[in-house]
């Protein structure tokens, strides 16, 4: 039996349609003497599957680290559903949901146990978050291994078990930072798949960084960052005009092996 549609959003104005889900406006940050993110600038819409596609060091997981607010932002904006981060960050991080690059399951608790652990963090009460959990696992097609723990699953379904974690609190944006790194092709696909699905039936807005060109598709908006720069920013046929290439992985060698010239 197939699990339960999730309610759709609830009908908004045009105003509140128009509304970023991510806006992040000339941030710049450091390691000491090192930069290495150089006024970045971008938008991710409501329903929109935003990729983040850069090569490995070009400062995906510092911005992620700035936006989940691991990191604070001291030069430049960042806004989640117009809530500005270092001065709302109650009402910014309650719109968000976050799949790090690392693992952070319990491998020694069962599935059940690890959503119900990250559902009583944000408060939602056991009922609710037996529901939400039982509703979550059937999307991703774990439910019968609820009380399997998480040290039997394989990576990529520990990975499915992330993302239902994620959205559990129903955030409103969900980013995901090179969630696919080591799976095999069919568990890739599976993640792609789900997750492009809940922006299509759901209006979900995803930002979801990776260095794999063939997990961009045609629909998809792309933002290739180089070196902490964004180089190339829009849908597919306008990263190929930035790269000035006839296909993608031209168009990205193209825009991650020259370096911007430097600002006046």
């Amino acid at each position: 039996m197939p699990p339960p549609a999730r309610p759709r959003p609830a009908a908004s104005s045009g105003s509140e349609l128009a509304l970023p889900a991510l806006e992040v406006s000339g941030l710049s940050h450091a390691y000491g003497a090192r930069r290495v993110l150089h006024e970045v600038s971008l938008r991710v819409m409501p329903g929109e599957f935003t990729v983040l596609l850069g090569p490995n060091g070009a400062g995906k997981s510092t911005l992620f680290a700035l936006i989940t607010r691991l990191f604070d932002a001291r030069q430049g904006s960042i806004r989640i559903f117009g809530n500005e981060l270092r001065r709302r960050p109650d009402l910014a991080l309650a719109q968000l949901g976050v799949v790090f690059q690392q693992p952070t399951l319990d491998p020694d608790l069962t599935l059940r146990q690890n959503l119900a652990y990250s559902a009583a963090l944000h408060g939602i009460s056991r009922a609710e978050a037996r529901r939400r959990s039982a509703e979550e696992l059937a999307r991703i097609g774990l439910d019968q291994r609820a009380d399997d723990t998480v040290r039997s699953l394989s990576g990529g379904q520990r990975r499915r078990v992330e993302i239902a974690r994620a959205l559990l609190a129903r955030p409103r944006l969900l980013v995901l930072d090179e969630p696919t790194v080591g799976l095999d092709a069919a568990s890739r696909a599976f993640l792609l798949d789900h997750v492009r699905g809940l922006c299509r039936e759901n209006g979900l807005a995803v930002l979801w960084a990776t260095h794999l060109i063939d997990e961009v598709d045609a629909s998809a908006r792309i933002l290739v960052l180089h070196e902490g720069r964004i180089r190339a920013s829009g849908s597919v046929p306008e990263a190929l005009a930035a790269g000035g290439a006839a296909t993608l992985r031209e168009a990205f060698d193209h825009l991650t092996r020259t370096s911007p010239e430097p600002a006046p």
